[in-house]
């Protein structure tokens, strides 16, 4: 399962960047690929890339909510299986959160030096 998983996110990552021609659609990135024990449907998470940290991701999943069908029909003639699985693509939210935490981290840094920096010594006291 984690290699045919494997196989339909690199399909459909191509697929995404030369057939999909939206302009609502923007920089997607697919994450993961989950495909269910019966191989009835693949959870397709993507991540949309922007210059802010909370783009808004609704358009770009509208598009391939959209275009699902026809990914699908494309999988089938790329994929060598009896049966394609039906699309259903989600936003991956890891990414997001990993952006937040990395900019919280960097403000108590920031601030952690700031306040070290007011706490040196001053040069009249020796140092133990």
């Amino acid at each position: 399962m984690q290699r045919l998983a494997d196989q339909i996110q690199r399909e459909i990552a191509g697929l995404i960047r030369s057939e999909l021609k939206d302009p609502r659609l923007g920089m997607v990135t697919v994450s993961a690929v989950k495909v269910s024990k019966d191989m009835g449907y693949a959870e397709v998470y993507v991540t949309v890339l922007g210059k802010e940290l909370d783009v808004d991701y609704a358009p770009s999943l509208a598009v391939l909510n959209n275009a699902a069908g026809f990914l699908r029909g494309a999988l089938g003639k790329s994929l060598q299986i009896r049966m394609i699985p039906r699309l259903r693509f989600h936003y991956d939210e890891v990414i997001m959160r990993a952006n937040r935490m990395a900019v919280l981290i960097n403000q108590a840094i920031t601030e952690d030096e700031a306040v070290q920096s007011q706490q040196i010594p001053e040069a009249d006291e020796p140092l133990v």
